[in-house]
């Protein structure tokens, strides 16, 4: 029995039994959920790497030669990676329409090998369609990576129309073998993959609590990165959340159930990133500001200090180490009754029971633990079903019923909004394609005078800077990081290749390590994933019998110079200025902010309901847009140094903006079912400075002349002073809405000055 021990003040030693008592495999598989969500890059290195083995073992046992058995290999990588659908039907029409696409272009790859001039404009011609072919969604997109990636095949085999047979039996082989793993060997769904992802969304959150108990306990010392781990663990625990929110309609079969999952776990993600915060109060003599938690390097506040380690700091460890194994508890696990009365004495601080006697600071975190608990326990019933309540306290009880309550009131609705469609060469597929086509035709000519019989690696990394780039800074930005990989790459390639030799399988088998870890570091790291496919490289040269030492380093210069071609095309040729590109996201930013705050403002006033869920969750995928666009403004290699730390800054209070805002939408959401909660129309009035401000910001930075003005005045709470003398303030929750609006009100109003905007001196 536990009892003793979780009755008592000694946390670490009901945390001791409790880590011991999980295993380690239980241990070690939350931590690869947590590096890796939804296991998705250990799917796609398996699922090549089976494509390629399975291949090379079929075209083996056919005894095709070494040149085929390298054309089948890199066949079957393109086949397996270029499928992108969620949906296992979509991905085979894919497949089975990728088959002929690749017949064809590897057939007129060898008919214009000896027509330069002709071999050359097609080639342009094919990279152009194969870019404008992503405005027809993930099929286009698919088809025409196939298209181009074959030909290149071609090229870097040395395809002839009398070798054609043979070609066209290795790809199909490659094909088939690539749908046997996909749909057989590594079978994959959208339900599996959101459990998955669930999952790491639970073990995200149990590293975030361990790293905010890190955060309370650390010295002086060690505070810095203790704080940097609890900024680094919320982003990690955010980009989880949107994972999911990216694969609920595929991966349920229920809209009501998305939605429950939904909510949960926005629940749960609001109530950890204020647990943070509050435990950042706790520990410093002033109180923290979010921004704290979102703006990198930025200081622990003013006099922060480790807590006296009386008996109430005692107790909030043992809680938050109470609340960490909550999170981790197996879904079919014994709890006895152990776990119950942990619960239930967490959940108690929700309704002000046996609150320690402390400071307000450290009060309040104890009322977040329960928060946070509450919305742990919303999170176990949405993802594993209703739970056995014989051991439920009044307070556990209570906080079953709002939760059930707000299951029953959970309306799937339906977004209309439709996003205005760009036309012509404003679209952004029709400009990369030209923008490539211009790219692609320098890095021929260019390539061409390096080598004649090598210039395709110009054009490769040409086409290759282009994908999932926008603007001129972000080309620029993977050109230096796949110029910097590839020269490490070649490096490894010299080292590799001399340890092979000609031993034929044991180069596959480094090959095939060299794709997985290629695959797998590929979302981290661009310059990891250009080293494993240039180190690849060089043992397929090995394989091909044309490796030497010079053409890895002529690798290097044709990669230098497709880069440089696709920066100079970028740059020229319908340029989007990294400026343009972030103004614009930071405009639609600033919109889905607007639409949060009016909505939930509007709602907790009296207004009609409104899908604030979705709307939130767009806001925080254009503020993933707008931190994946200034990249290149906050590179660390960047000159500018004051503009790179103005966007961190800007961001970072865009992200204290985003919280502020999900927190409202979240309370606003729990209107028509929490019985602490009531409309209050003063709100409305509150939040009309924020949409004011708002409004001035986006047009500001759309039109730097438009005549706007940012409003000052009085505290948000002022402006609900009760018209009425002896009219009843505000209440509780009321009194939490009013914290996040001032703090909305205040970030807002903070935007002004780094986007250039006058600010009008404060009004009394």
């Amino acid at each position: 029995m536990l009892m003793p021990e979780i009755m008592t003040g000694h946390g670490s030693e009901y945390g001791g039994v409790k880590a011991a008592g999980r295993s380690v495999r239980a241990r070690l598989r939350d931590g690869i959920a947590a590096s890796d969500p939804g296991l998705l890059r250990l799917t796609a290195g398996l699922r090549t790497v089976g494509a390629i083995a399975l291949t090379l073992a079929v075209l083996s046992f056919l005894d095709v030669d070494v040149t085929h058995l390298v054309a089948g290999a890199m066949a079957a990588m393109v086949a397996t990676f270029a499928i992108r659908e969620k949906q296992r039907g979509q991905q085979a029409v894919t497949l089975a329409l990728g088959l002929p696409v690749a017949l064809a272009s590897v057939s007129l790859g060898a008919l214009l090998s000896s027509r330069v001039v002709a071999g050359d404009l097609f080639f342009v011609a094919l990279i152009f369609f194969a870019v404008y072919g992503r405005r027809f969604g993930d099929r286009g997109t698919a088809l025409g990576l196939i298209g181009f990636q074959v030909y290149f095949l071609s090229l870097f085999v040395g395809a002839t129309v009398s070798g054609l047979p043979e070609l066209y039996g290795a790809i199909v082989v490659a094909f088939l073998s690539s749908a046997l793993v996909r749909f057989v060997l590594v079978p994959e769904t959208p339900g599996q993959i959101l459990e998955r992802l669930r999952e790491a969304f639970r073990a995200r959150l149990a590293q975030l609590v361990s790293a905010q108990l890190d955060l309370l306990d650390a010295g002086p010392d060690e505070v810095e990165k203790a704080l940097e781990d609890v900024r680094s663990g919320t982003a990690r625990l955010n980009e989880t959340a949107m994972m999911i929110q990216g694969r609920l309609e595929d991966g349920t079969s229920d809209e009501a159930a998305a939605r429950l999952v939904q909510r949960r776990i926005a629940d749960a993600e609001i109530a950890a990133e204020r647990l943070g915060l509050l435990l950042l109060t706790a520990r410093s003599a002033e109180r923290a500001t979010t921004l704290t938690l979102h703006l990198p390097g930025a200081p622990v506040p003013a006099g922060g200090h480790l807590p006296v380690r009386d008996e109430a700091s005692a107790t909030l460890r043992r809680d938050l180490d109470a609340l960490r194994m909550l999170v981790l508890r197996p879904v079919n696990g014994e709890s006895g009754t152990a776990l119950s009365h942990v619960r239930n004495r967490l959940l108690g601080y929700r309704d002000e029971e046996n609150l320690p006697p402390a400071s307000p600071a450290v009060q309040d975190v104890f009322r977040g633990i329960g928060e946070a608990s509450r919305a742990v326990l919303g999170l176990r019933i949405a993802l594993d079903g209703p739970q056995d309540d014989s051991d439920d306290s009044p307070a556990t009880a209570r906080s079953r019923e709002e939760l059930d309550a707000e299951d029953a009131a959970i309306d799937a609705g339906e977004d209309d909004t439709d996003d205005e469609e760009q036309t012509g060469l404003r679209r952004p597929t029709t400009r990369a394609a030209v923008q490539v086509a211009v790219g692609s035709s320098l890095a021929i000519v260019g390539g061409e005078f390096l080598s004649s019989h090598r210039w395709y690696w110009a054009v490769l990394t040409c086409w290759i800077v282009f994908l999932n780039t926008a603007s001129t800074g972000e080309i620029l930005v993977k050109g230096y990081r796949r110029l910097l990989g590839t020269v490490f790459g070649v490096v490894a390639g010299i080292v590799l290749a001399a340890l092979v030799g000609q031993h034929t399988w044991t180069a596959f088998a480094l090959v095939l390590l060299c794709v997985f870890a290629m695959f797998y570091t590929a979302p981290l790291s661009y310059t990891l994933m250009s080293f494993f496919v240039t180190a690849a490289l060089g043992v397929l040269y090995t394989l091909l019998h044309t490796y030497s030492a010079s053409v890895l380093l002529l690798r290097v210069a044709e990669t230098a110079l497709g880069a440089a071609c696709g920066i100079v095309a970028a740059a020229f040729v319908l340029p989007v200025r990294t400026d343009r590109r972030t103004n614009e996201l930071l405009v639609t930013v600033l919109d889905r902010l607007a639409d949060v705050t009016e909505g939930a403002v509007d709602q907790l006033s009296g207004g009609p309901p409104v899908d604030l869920l979705d709307q939130a969750r767009d806001l925080d995928q254009a503020l993933a847009d707008l931190r994946a666009a200034t990249q290149p403004l906050t590179h660390p290699v960047t000159p500018l140094r004051a503009r790179r730390d103005t966007a961190r800054y800007v961001v970072a209070l865009l992200e204290t903006c985003a919280y502020h805002a999900r927190s409202l939408a979240a309370t606003a959401e729990l209107l028509p079912t929490h019985p602490s909660i009531a409309a209050d129309p003063r709100l409305r009035r509150a939040g009309r400075r924020i949409q004011h401000n708002i409004g001035a910001l986006a047009a500001h930075v759309a039109d730097e002349r438009a005549a706007v003005e940012i409003e000052t005045g009085p505290s948000i709470a002022s402006l609900l002073e009760p018209d009425i003398p002896g009219t009843p303030r505000y209440g509780r929750v009321t009194d939490r809405v009013l914290r996040h609006l001032q703090r909305l009100d205040e970030s807002v109003a903070g935007l002004a000055r780094p986007l250039g905007m006058p600010v009008p001196a404060r009004r009394r």
